[in-house]
Order: structure tokens, then C-alpha cells, then sequence
């Protein structure tokens, strides 16, 4: 079974099975997880507009704060007689318990709980300390700017998540349900599979259905990040999210509100902050050993000086440990990175493409083999007549004749003939149609006797035909009429528009060894290998050879993306490094298996895929380097009495808010 960064399993997601990393909410305007430290916030799903009134309401002891903050400042300066002592005191006390209140409260409860050293410890002995020095002001801006970084922290988390929810979650609250030729208003959740809805030019689509009308064209770039338009025919399925662009159309329900198309995009978006990179997993562990460590520093910084220094005075070497202990704040780290990876996750979905956690993102950036199914990846997995080449016949004629005998097959390839032909076959006479199992159909057309099937059926039949026909790879019909040999159709399934450019933007990210895997006949795996520039390709495999063939990349030390997309591909998609489903026409078994989900069905989404893992993982690393670089130089600094609180603040908060910003730039990149 393939597991997670942190070794646990990645299970199929079930609908509506929203995790979160916390068991519960925390007061206050910094969230925090279980240890204390600075967390993005978790989305759950129907808590948005009560998360957005919490973080309003929480501004309004800030803004409270600055102003008598500014006011004792300017009081300072002027010298205002009245201005000393216990008033100077209790109005910066004021001012410092309106930002620090619930700061300390998180403290004392963390120590309650023998959790003693996180950023709240250290905010709280450095601001408190900076009162017992009577550096008032120092101490209430110290506080101040850290949950003023923090509130710009909760709006950087909130702005990601409601871009993500804005581009996903457009379902109606209202759908038009036809009853007895009625059409009735009804809550989407009250609809029931089978149930017919109605949706208007304009309106979105609430649910799953089956189009019961003619046709008509959809918007889908929620689903798929594609502005194109999508025209359905009718007996397509269209999915929740699209925008009716056409006419009144009617859909029969094919699933329930929870387990629509979009719900389980809206899920795995959810979800997918809960799984974190290997990157978040070092920062945190780091942050464990960080925190107690420059504790005991600043302890050292405070102690030991008056073993060695001459003229030492204790609120001077107090005043530099308490510098050190604010620029020494992790929170920077903690926040801006998985800041960084939520910020790719919301890229990528507004690209069309569904990372189920951000240890995903890194793995991709890893990955040095690309390995594909042929049918539904590469190919549209649709067959369509490549040629026709008559004998003796007029070619309208031939491919009326022959479309009116494959018109009483559902086999695939006849459904491509009769495509192919239009209305002409409509106006012929079909009688006495036979199947010859395994062979073809045997019948009559407008009085002429048609043997329309493989090379197998005319040589029962005696009927010859020229030799280099048994040569063409593609799949084809021969026809003879009045047992002579008429001429052939061949049949392939249709390349995806995109394919060639997807292996080209793959070579070109430097991914040299793209492999095909298929079940189709090898001689036709070839020859699309072939066209597309394709470094390896293996046809006539059944699953568990494809299998066979991942196993030996990764005994390679390869490591490997899988892309796929039907249920006998699931096997392969966990076995991956990284499984990736094509999510449009994909099966459910290997959307659920998969890590990462295309939900257009375009494989050039592998490599815009590999360029987001790419750009986030560079924008997590500047920013620890950001912070580290700062915070070292700021360190030093204040180690030997040069930095003041403002600079401490600087390298905290300051820190803070450009890792930030570099964070949610992720999602204005273009890839």
C-alpha cells in the first residue's frame, strides 16, 4: 500500500470526510496546533462566514491598542508633566493587555499542560520583561506587531482559501426539479438520484446528471481550469459546476449533492493542507528543539556576562536577552510554509489539477520518469476512421453501404463508421443482417450482398483480397460486396491534441525517460510512441505487467510518476511515487488511488503540474532562508548590544509578513 511522508496510508478519500490537524479551536486571534505553535487555520467546510466575523470583531482591540500606543508615545515625547509613574504605567499596561491578554492566556495554558516553550512563552517573558525595565513603549509595540503580523497571517490563509472556494464552490443553493411537467424549486440536498432537474442558459449546474436533452454547451472551468467551451450530446454526463451557456436543458440525476463531481474537488482541496511535506514536517520538529534552546541562550546571555564583564549591569544584558528572544520567534517559519504549500495547492487547482496534499508537491519535483497509460491519456480513447480506401467503388457509395450494415452493431468501431459516414446510410435498405462472431457482419443492403468485419470473415468466405492489407497496424474493416473485395476503413484511437506538446514540456523539464505502458496491440503502441517522441512504450500488457514494469524503474532507483486512468490502472497509480488519475473521464477507482488528480484530461497538466511543485518548493526555501538569514544577522546583533526592540521586531514580525507575501505570490504566477 503506498503511504505518506509520515507513513500513513493514503487511503481512497470517501465523500464528506473532511480531517482537520486540529481537534479543536483555539480562542484568539492566533490559531495554533496542539503543541502551540503558529498553524494555518483549517478550513471547515460551513465555517467561513463565522471565521470571517471572529477575525473582524479581533481587529478591534488591535486598532484600540495602536492608538493609545501612539498616544503614550507622543505624551513620552512632550514630557507631559501628568505623564509618569503608575499613569504611564497603567496606560501602556492598557494598551499592552489588549493585544497580549490572550497571548498570555495561551501561555499559561500551554505551561499548564507541560508544553512551555513556544512562541507565545517567548512573546510573553520578552514583552513582560521589556515592562520590568520600564521599557514600556518597547514592550506593548513588541506585542502589538506580533498579532498584527498574525492577523496578516489569518488574512493571507483566508484570502487562499476563498480564492480556492470561489473558483470551486459555485453550486446553487436552488435547482429546478421536474415533477409531472412541473418545475418545482428544491434544496440541491433534497434531490435523489434519478430525480430530473431542469437548468436554465446561465444557470450552474448543482448535480451529477445525464444530459436528457439534445445538446448543449458548458462552461467548465471550475472543474477543469479550461475557458473553452464543452459541447455535450445527449446521454453525456455533465457534471456539478458547469455553467449551462446554451438553452433549457434537463438532466437525470446520476449522484447526490455530498458525492458530486465538485463536492469531492471541494474535499480534496480541504484535505489536502492536512498532509504535510516533508519540508513542514522538518520545521516543526525543528521549531521543538529551536524554541527551548534560544530560551536557555537568552538565559546564558542574561548570566553569564557578570562572570566576565567589568561594568556589568543586569538590566542591560536583560534588555539584550529579551532582543534575542523576540527575533528568535519561529513564527516566520512556521506560518509562511505551509503558507507556501497551500498557495500551490490553490495554483494548481485553478489550473485543473488536484494535489491531495502538499507532500505531493515536493515529490513532483523529484520525479525523474514518466510513465503513461496509452487509451484515455494519451489518446482520447475515442475511435475514429483514419482512412478509407475504395476498389472499384464510389467512395460515397462504399461508406453509405458499409454504415448501413455496422449501423446494427454497438461495437465501438462500428459506432466510428456510422460517425463517420453521417445521414448517407440512413436512406439504405438493410435486411438479413448476421454476426459472425469474432469475424464481422454478414447481410444485405439495397440488394447488394456487403461481408463487413476483419480479414478473418472474407477468408471464410473466400473473398481475396491484396496482401499488403494484413501489414497496416491500426485496427481495420474490409469490406467485399457481392463477394468481391470493395476495399478497407482503418480505425485508431484518436492522439489528444496536447499529447505531443505534453512530451516535448516533459524533455524539456529535463524528464528523460518517458515510458508508455498499454494494453492495445504493440505494433499500434509503436507507432503513437513513435509519433509523439515517446522514449520507450511496451503494448500487449495486462496490469499486472504494467506493474511488473514500475517495480523495475524503482529497483532502478527511479523515481516515478505513474498517469493513468482506468480502473485497471489503480494498481499502478499506488504503486507510483507519484500516482496521477486524468480526472475528466477517469474512473473512480483511479481518481480515488491517485495522488494527484488532471481534471481535464490534457497530459500537458503533468508538466504544469511538475512546474507548481517546482515554484513552491523554491518559494518554501526562500523563505527559510529568508528567515534564518535575517534572523541570524539580527541575532548577533543584538547578542552584542548593537540591535534595539524596533530591529527585534523587524526580524520577527517583519519577517513574518515578507515570508508571507512571497507565500500567496505563488498563486499569481502563470504556468
Amino acid at each position: 500500500m503506498k503511504t505518506t511522508e509520515n507513513n500513513t496510508p493514503s487511503a481512497p478519500l470517501k465523500p464528506m470526510e473532511i480531517t482537520s490537524p486540529r481537534t479543536a479551536e483555539q480562542p484568539g486571534p492566533v490559531k495554533t496546533d496542539e503543541k502551540g505553535c503558529c498553524e494555518v487555520p483549517s478550513g471547515k467546510p460551513g465555517a467561513q462566514d463565522e471565521q470571517e466575523e471572529h477575525e473582524g470583531a479581533s481587529y478591534a482591540p488591535t486598532i484600540i491598542s495602536l492608538i493609545i500606543l501612539l498616544s503614550g508615545i507622543a505624551l513620552d515625547y512632550f514630557k507631559i508633566d501628568w505623564f509618569t509613574d503608575y499613569i504611564r504605567l497603567g496606560v501602556y499596561g492598557m494598551a499592552y493587555l489588549l493585544v497580549g491578554g490572550k497571548v498570555l492566556i495561551h501561555a499559561a495554558g500551554n505551561i499548564g499542560r507541560g508544553e512551555v516553550f513556544n512562541e507565545f512563552f517567548l512573546m510573553g517573558i520578552a514583552t513582560l520583561g521589556a515592562f520590568y525595565i520600564g521599557e514600556y513603549a518597547e514592550g506593548v509595540a513588541v506585542m502589538l506587531f506580533y498579532v498584527i503580523g498574525e492577523h496578516f497571517q489569518e488574512a493571507a490563509v483566508a484570502r487562499s482559501r476563498k480564492s480556492i472556494r470561489a473558483l470551486l464552490d459555485n453550486r446553487p443553493e436552488i435547482v429546478g426539479l421536474v415533477q409531472q411537467g412541473q418545475v418545482r424549486p428544491i434544496n440541491p440536498q433534497q434531490v435523489k438520484v434519478g430525480d430530473v432537474i431542469e437548468v436554465k442558459p446561465g444557470e450552474k449546474v448543482a448535480l451529477d446528471g445525464e444530459l436528457l436533452s439534445e445538446r448543449s454547451s458548458f462552461n467548465t472551468a471550475a472543474l477543469t481550469g479550461e475557458s473553452k467551451p464543452d459541447t455535450k450530446a445527449k446521454g453525456e454526463k455533465v457534471l456539478a459546476g458547469m455553467i449551462n451557456l446554451d438553452q433549457v436543458i434537463q438532466l437525470k440525476v446520476i449522484s447526490t449533492y455530498e458525492n458530486s463531481a465538485l463536492s469531492k474537488i471541494l474535499q480534496l482541496v480541504e484535505q489536502a493542507s492536512g498532509r504535510k511535506a516533508k519540508t513542514q514536517q522538518f520545521i516543526t520538529r525543528f521549531a521543538k528543539v529551536y524554541t527551548p534552546v534560544v530560551v536557555y541562550m537568552a538565559v546564558a546571555l542574561t548570566v553569564i556576562p557578570y562572570f566576565f564583564v567589568d561594568d556589568y549591569v543586569f538590566n542591560d544584558w536583560l534588555y539584550r536577552a529579551l532582543i534575542f528572544l523576540v527575533i528568535s520567534c519561529p513564527c516566520a517559519l512556521v506560518i509562511s510554509i505551509p503558507l507556501g504549500y497551500f498557495g500551490g495547492i490553490g495554483a494548481a487547482s485553478k489550473n485543473g489539477i488536484l494535489f491531495k496534499g502538499s507532500n505531493y508537491l515536493d515529490l513532483m519535483t523529484k520525479v525523474d520518469t514518466i510513465v503513461m497509460d496509452k487509451t484515455g491519456t494519451l489518446t482520447e480513447g475515442v475511435f475514429q476512421v483514419q482512412e478509407v480506401q475504395v476498389h472499384g467503388w464510389d467512395k460515397a457509395e462504399f461508406l453509405a453501404l458499409t454504415a448501413a450494415l455496422e449501423s446494427k452493431s454497438t461495437h465501438p468501431i462500428a459506432l466510428a463508421v456510422v460517425a463517420h459516414d453521417g445521414e448517407g446510410y440512413k436512406q439504405k435498405d438493410v435486411k438479413d443482417v448476421e454476426e459472425i462472431s469474432g469475424h464481422g457482419l454478414k447481410g444485405m443492403v439495397d440488394g447488394k450482398e456487403l461481408l463487413v468485419g476483419n480479414s478473418k470473415l472474407l477468408k471464410k468466405f473466400n473473398v481475396g483480397y491484396p496482401a499488403e492489407v494484413d501489414a497496416i497496424v491500426e485496427s481495420i474493416v474490409l469490406v467485399a460486396i457481392n463477394n468481391q473485395y470493395a476495399g478497407y476503413i482503418t480505425i485508431a484511437d484518436k492522439i489528444k491534441e496536447d499529447a505531443k506538446a505534453a512530451i516535448e514540456q516533459l524533455h524539456g523539464l529535463g524528464i528523460r525517460n518517458i515510458v508508455m505502458l498499454s494494453g492495445d496491440k504493440d505494433n499500434i503502441v509503436q507507432k503513437v510512441a513513435k509519433s509523439l517522441n515517446i522514449d520507450q512504450a511496451f503494448g500487449g500488457l495486462l496490469p499486472e505487467d504494467k506493474v511488473s514494469k514500475v517495480e523495475a524503474l524503482k529497483k532502478e532507483g527511479r523515481n516515478v510518476a505513474f498517469v493513468g486512468d482506468g480502473i485497471n490502472d489503480a494498481p499502478v497509480i499506488a504503486l507510483a511515487d507519484v500516482g496521477m488519475a486524468m480526472g475528466g473521464l477517469g474512473s473512480d477507482a483511479a481518481i480515488e488511488t491517485a495522488d494527484v488528480v488532471i481534471q481535464n484530461d490534457q497530459p500537458s497538466k503533468i508538466a504544469t503540474a511538475i512546474n507548481i511543485g517546482k515554484s513552491t518548493n523554491w518559494v518554501v526555501w526562500q523563505n527559510i532562508g529568508l528567515a534564518f538569514g535575517v534572523k541570524a544577522l539580527v541575532l548577533a546583533f543584538g547578542a552584542f548590544g548593537v540591535a534595539s526592540m524596533w530591529e527585534a521586531v523587524f526580524a520577527d514580525v517583519g519577517v513574518a509578513f515578507l515570508a508571507i507575501l512571497n507565500a500567496i505570490r505563488i498563486q499569481r504566477m502563470r504556468f
